[in-house]
């Protein structure tokens, strides 16, 4: 049981605005439940370095919020924050922003029908983990952003480390790892996330896959330790823009296209993968040309070679 100590009051978001204000309640790992926010204030923003220090080195920078909004804090340690990112986000309104402090949190985060504003203090500082699910489901989020955080599935059922249906919204400067399929799911055809700057790394099938007529924006991620592809595209209508990323170390190739999927794949450096830079089947349509890939990207130092169209791009793995 965690209780606010006196003088606070126990007051989540929903409560402020309709003036009532809840009594204490228990907080269960994996169902949202009412969390304690201070009446009087929130809690002090960090302070803010000095000029030899930027934005970019200092990750215990709050972020403005939109004109209007809040920023409601999260961190463990802390019995006047929130314990966990999907408690916050249960009572954060639409200006409203959530920052995630140091820490590892055990945490199921679903969002649905709204947009987000979700902002960790480095991807190497907060870990988001599940053992149940997906750390990160996002369906129909209809704009916001996704920053500054590492989210790792560690269970052992068939499930992703972010999964992303019909949704538009910047993830950025993030970590996914150790998803049982790929570590990024972004499929449904309102599919149309930035996905960029992040680490995607160690998922058991490919490190970001592309299907079901989503169109990404996929730009300078680097992808690497996947046990299939880097990167994954499939299916008549997906559609994605694959711009400046890193696809290495892969154990089958850096990127894949295959079932009539189409792509533009630009200034992308797939290299020291165990297979092929980039594989596609023969339906697949890219832009540039097949013919000119070896131009536009950087293929180089793959054992089996730059690129292959091939009938059977997964007969390796018995598919």
């Amino acid at each position: 049981m965690i209780t606010a100590k006196a003088p606070c009051t126990l007051t989540p978001y929903h409560a402020r605005t309709n003036n009532r204000t809840p009594s204490c309640s228990t907080f269960d790992h994996f169902h949202e439940t009412q969390h304690v926010m201070p009446d009087q204030a929130s809690p002090p923003l960090p302070e803010q370095p000095d000029d030899s220090v930027t934005h970019a080195a200092d990750e215990n920078i709050v972020p403005p919020t939109f004109e209007g909004g809040k920023t409601l804090f999260v961190d463990a340690a802390d019995e006047h924050c929130y314990p966990r990112p999907s408690a916050a986000l249960k009572y954060a309104g639409p200006d409203d922003q959530v920052f995630v402090k140091p820490g590892i949190y055990e945490d199921r985060i679903f969002v649905a029908d709204r947009n987000i504003r979700l902002i960790g203090a480095g991807r190497d500082r907060v870990q988001i983990f599940s053992r149940r699910g997906s750390p990160l489901y996002l369906q129909r989020v209809s704009s916001g952003r996704v920053e500054g955080l590492s989210f790792r599935y560690v269970g052992s059922d068939q499930h992703s480390a972010i999964n992303i249906l019909d949704s538009v919204c910047t993830i950025t400067k993030c970590r996914v790892l150790e998803g049982i399929l790929s570590g990024v799911v972004m499929y449904g055809p309102e599919c149309r996330p930035t996905f960029s700057e992040n680490e995607v790394c160690y998922n058991r099938e490919s490190g970001i896959f592309s299907f079901a007529g989503a169109r990404p924006y996929i730009r300078q991620n680097t992808c690497f330790g996947n046990h299939h592809f880097g990167i994954a595209v499939r299916d008549d209508g997906t559609s994605p823009d694959i711009v400046r990323n890193t696809s290495r170390n892969n154990m089958l190739s850096g990127i894949l296209l295959f079932h009539s999927a189409n792509a533009l794949l630009l200034d992308n450096h797939c290299h020291d993968n165990q297979h092929w830079g980039i594989v596609m089947t023969p339906d697949c349509q890219s832009s540039p040309e097949h013919e000119k890939l070896l131009d536009a990207n950087t293929l180089g130092n793959n054992p089996r070679g730059s690129l292959i169209i091939t009938h059977e791009p997964l007969a390796e793995i018995g598919r």
